[in-house]
């Protein structure tokens, strides 16, 4: 797979193909149904499949001091849509160039000349162009006009509980109200796949490993701040001398758990990741992380002492264990439902 920051001077090679259009935050199963359905048009066209994203997201760039709301950062997209069999990754700059372009001139300069996209597949709500102008409607239209083809997809949805009707729609705003609440496993619903936060293991203040709990930390820049307090998770950590096709399989998966907070019981004010991984005691700072949310244990406390917290984390190990091997049978399954989403018809590459 391919990953190219421009729509200029495109190698023949990466042009013609279709394009999956949208921000991808999650690469939900919504977004993996769009991902399928752009799949199948490719190898019926035999054509590259492609998805078309922005970076920075364009919230970011009219709301640069709004709170962090990303579920994933770009590394874990690209390595998601790897997965799901794409191509290539058009990572466009949003900048205010890209903010000022008309509708017609992103369909006209990006899509049919920059990268003579064959067939584009946009959401139903799909808005672009400067002030959002251009909808669906007007990409219709200049679909018909310059020859390209055009597939918008309706929302999708949970199947509801008593199997009548819909139930909760496939959204990234959505699955931010899950993490919001500290609902891991909702969210993980509606992804297909367990919520991760993914970063290098920073130097600490090792207060943790001075009361026998030592933990990995990571920042949780660019990621949304879900509920504050301890989780069950499990910790992915990559072979560092492994790349490509082969780093999935040196992939070491470890039980732990967390906690994303402010650290009262020190007086601490800045919100970090801390990560107590069972049964482990290698040294992996610099080394990178990706970290995933199962279950959600408590709130963040504040502690009279070191003895009250040491107890307190104790318990939250215990407690984390339970949860983790009570979710044993279905902590590989959102990974083998993943796998399963384009099928037999495309190989996925990895990123």
């Amino acid at each position: 797979m391919h990953v190219i920051h421009h729509h200029v001077d495109i190698p023949a090679n990466h042009k013609g193909a279709v394009i999956a259009i949208g921000n991808f935050d999650g690469v939900h199963r919504g977004h993996q149904g769009v991902v399928s359905r752009a799949a199948s048009l490719a190898d019926e066209m035999n054509v590259p499949l492609g998805v078309l994203l922005f970076e920075p997201h364009p919230r970011e760039f009219f709301q640069p001091d709004s709170p962090n709301f990303r579920l994933m950062q770009l590394r874990d997209k690209v390595h998601m849509l790897g997965r799901l069999g794409v191509d290539v990754i058009y990572a466009l700059k949003f900048d205010s160039t890209m903010a000022n372009m008309s509708a017609q001139d992103f369909v006209m300069d990006v899509l049919v000349e920059g990268l003579a996209a064959v067939h584009v597949i946009v959401g139903y709500d799909y808005a672009f162009g400067k002030g959002r102008t251009g909808d669906v409607t007007v990409l219709s239209w200049m679909a018909e006009m310059e020859g390209f083809g055009l597939t918008v997809v309706e929302p999708m949805a949970l199947d509801a509980p008593n199997g009548e009707g819909s139930g909760e729609v496939f959204s990234s705003t959505r699955i931010r109200d899950h993490l919001a609440g500290g609902r891991p496993r909702q969210a993980a619903d509606l992804l297909g796949h367990w919520w991760s936060i993914n970063g290098p293991v920073l130097p600490g203040d090792q207060r943790g490993r001075t009361i026998g709990f030592p933990t990995a930390n990571i920042s949780l820049e660019p990621y949304l701040v879900p509920k504050l307090g301890v989780y069950a998770v499990q910790a992915h950590l990559e072979d560092p001398d492994a790349d490509g096709a082969s780093r999935r399989s040196q992939i070491k998966t470890i039980d732990g758990v967390a906690n994303i907070g402010r650290r009262p019981t020190f007086d601490k004010e800045d919100v970090l990741l801390e990560v107590h991984l069972f049964d482990f005691n290698e040294d992996i700072y610099g080394r990178h992380l990706r970290v995933s949310f199962i279950d959600f244990i408590r709130p963040e406390l504040k502690f009279d002492g070191i003895d009250a917290l040491k107890a307190q984390i104790a318990l939250d190990c215990e407690k984390a264990r339970e949860l983790l091997r009570d979710a044993r049978p279905t902590l590989g399954a959102y990974e083998e439902g993943l796998d399963a989403i384009v099928g037999h018809t495309r190989q996925g590459s990895d990123a």
